[in-house]
């Protein structure tokens, strides 16, 4: 959550910084901000609302300094205005601050910051960063940073600028994330790659307590214990600068929905040799897998969905008990977990903090932790034992689509090298599963060739005030994406249910013309649908139903009909899942709403 870019160098620090808050405004757009040396003085200009309006009024200001940090925030403590935008100040102007995270202790600091005669001005939680790095200020500036860090308790990515020493910034993090990288022209800092990939593809992530401090002579780096660092680990940024691009499409979401089938091959490629499955990053051996007696999948949101296929798949080929949880509630309660158990932790962003918090509780208890991310070198990937990256490259708009695919045929492959391990599958068993999965890309390629019935069925139900999703086996597994895309996008409400629910409760909402949205794939469990789609008709609900190809028969109890490639229920999620993704669009796009920005998301979930 929320945006950090800094530089400083030989360029006007004012449209680089610009352009990386541009390029991490996904992160948050509730308000924007900068504060570049001029003239002696921090010029800190604010702006509620996205960056657009932040370039208009810096762009009339004529601001020359070389050197400045910025801001794009999501709020968490006080309203989105100006008075709340990063970056804050001290008393006197002289020190700027931006932040990521949270400080949990900042009603008590703030207490004490003004019982001492320091004037805060906004509602926020880090603007008392500045104050206490002001009064631990003596002429030092990364010693007066890791003092103030010291008091503080919560989650953090700082950067902070004094203009008693121009052409410094000072960068430190503790669960929030934080990359530097030095450029031909200067020093950089951010919240996230993607900001810095004009200006180099190798990097520095930051671990907990560590530092920067940044000059346009280079870049210093300090330990957590306050030593310098002459050879910190270089992360390599691989991927292209047109994934910030739209590329022609009228929006990312669009863009990266169309680029799943890439992600379906990329995320496989080299993963099968000689029939068996290559996943050497588990960092397991055969023995250690085949012990395994009980797997939790931990995730938030749509990576939580993605756990849900998974369950369906690690019970059906492993046979090995696994359980789904919102790590919100997992890192709070007291599992049931041995060294033979398996935690597999997913994340799109890799830093999410609440699955960050339960793995670190898992290892404490004993468990190996796998994670799933897409992103090198994140959090989750440097404290898990093993990780799978999903090859999705950056992925912008905040709603996720390809990232979740990727999940889901990560996932997949895990759950085919466990049945591997302990020969609940064959060798012959396994290659057969992983041509079906991979002929998954070419399959939803086929979907997005002709999206003439979503679009029919999107309009259909534009205007709704309310939809329900129903599914059974899988299907009920993916319902609870497609109502989540839904509500995030278009706002418009929705809830999913496994179809057998629907009479203990969800049938009640039923009247003339309510979007039922059903997954009625051919199953096992398909003629039980169907009972649930004749028991919707009866009550006037408008029935949308995403079926398998050739199955007239479901016409009879749909209203609207979109048709996919068959596959085998096991894989039926890729597919089913695609066309819910342009359902969600194109009912956001017809009521107006930002696809990209959702009001009051942000990408990146770095605060509990």
């Amino acid at each position: 959550m929320c945006g950090i870019v800094g530089y400083t160098g030989t360029r006007p620090a004012r449209d680089i910084l610009i352009e990386g808050l541009r390029r991490l405004e996904y992160r948050g757009y509730d308000s924007a901000g900068i504060a570049v040396e001029q003239d002696g003085r921090l010029a800190v200009v604010h702006r509620k609302g996205k960056v657009s309006g932040l370039a208009e009024t810096v762009g009339s200001l004529g601001l020359a300094g070389t050197c400045g940090i910025g801001h794009t925030r999501w709020a968490t403590h006080g309203r989105p205005s100006e008075r709340n935008a990063h970056p804050h100040t001290s008393c006197g102007g002289h020190i700027a601050v931006v932040h990521n995270g949270i400080i949990e202790n900042f009603a008590e600091l703030r207490d004490e910051l003004a019982a001492r005669g320091h004037e805060l001005t906004s509602e926020t939680d880090t603007e008392v960063v500045a104050h206490l790095v002001e009064e631990a200020y003596a002429g030092d500036l990364l010693q007066a940073v890791r003092e103030a860090a010291s008091r503080l308790i919560g989650a953090y990515a700082l950067a902070v600028a004094c203009d008693a020493e121009p052409g410094t910034i000072v960068a430190m993090r503790k669960d929030s994330p934080l990359v530097v990288g030095q450029g031909a022209d200067g020093a950089y800092v951010a919240s996230d790659m993607i900001a810095l990939i004009d200006a180099t593809r190798d990097v520095v992530v930051l671990g907990d307590g560590e530092a920067a401090k940044l000059t346009p002579a280079g870049i210093r780096y300090f330990g957590a214990s306050g030593e310098e660092v002459y050879d910190p680990k270089v992360t390599h940024v691989d991927w292209d600068v047109d994934v910030a691009e739209k590329g022609g499409y009228p929006d990312f979401m669009m863009k990266e929905i169309h680029e799943q089938p890439r992600v379906i091959r990329d995320t496989l490629a080299g993963r099968l040799v000689d029939g068996h499955l290559a996943i050497d990053e588990l960092d397991l051996s055969a023995e250690e897998l085949n012990l395994i007696d009980r797997v939790y999948v931990i995730a938030c949101g749509t990576s939580y969905h993605a756990g849900l296929i998974a369950k369906n798949l690690v019970e059906g080929w492993a046979r090995i008990p696994c359980e789904v949880e919102v790590a919100s509630e997992f890192r709070y309660r007291n599992p049931i977990i041995t060294p033979s158990t398996l935690v597999v932790a997913v994340s799109q962003s890799g830093e999410t903090a609440d699955t960050l918090a339960a793995i670190r509780d898992a290892r404490v208890k004993g468990a190996k932790v796998f994670g799933i991310t897409n992103v090198v070198g994140s959090p989750v990937a440097r404290e898990s034992d093993g990780v799978i990256y999903t090859k999705a490259n950056k992925e912008i708009a905040v709603a996720s689509t390809k990232s979740f695919l990727g999940q889901v045929v990560s996932l997949t492959l895990l759950a085919l090298l466990l049945a591997q391990s302990n020969s609940k599958l064959t060798t012959n068993q396994v290659r057969l599963l992983f041509g079906e999965l991979a002929d998954t890309a070419e399959q939803v390629e086929d979907i997005l060739s002709d999206t003439a019935a979503i679009d029919e069925a999107a309009l259909a139900c534009k205007d709704a005030a309310s939809a329900l999703f129903i599914g059974r086996g899988m299907g009920a597994a993916v319902s609870r994406e497609g109502a989540l895309k839904l509500k995030e996008i278009s706002y418009l409400h929705a809830e999913a249910y496994p179809a057998g629910e629907m009479k203990h409760g969800p049938i009640a909402l039923l009247d003339e013309g309510f979007p039922v949205i059903a997954i009625a794939t051919q199953s096992p469990v398909y003629d039980k649908l169907v009972s649930n789609l004749q028991e919707s008709k009866a009550r006037g609900a408008m029935v949308v139903a995403v079926a398998t190809e050739g199955d007239e028969d479901i016409r009879q109890h749909a209203d609207h009909v979109i048709y996919i490639p068959k596959v085998r229920d096991a894989l039926s999620a890729i597919t089913a899942s695609v066309p819910l993704q342009l359902f969600a669009r194109a009912i956001a796009v017809a009521r107006g709403c930002d696809v990209d920005q959702p009001r009051n998301l942000a990408k990146s979930v770095t605060v509990e």
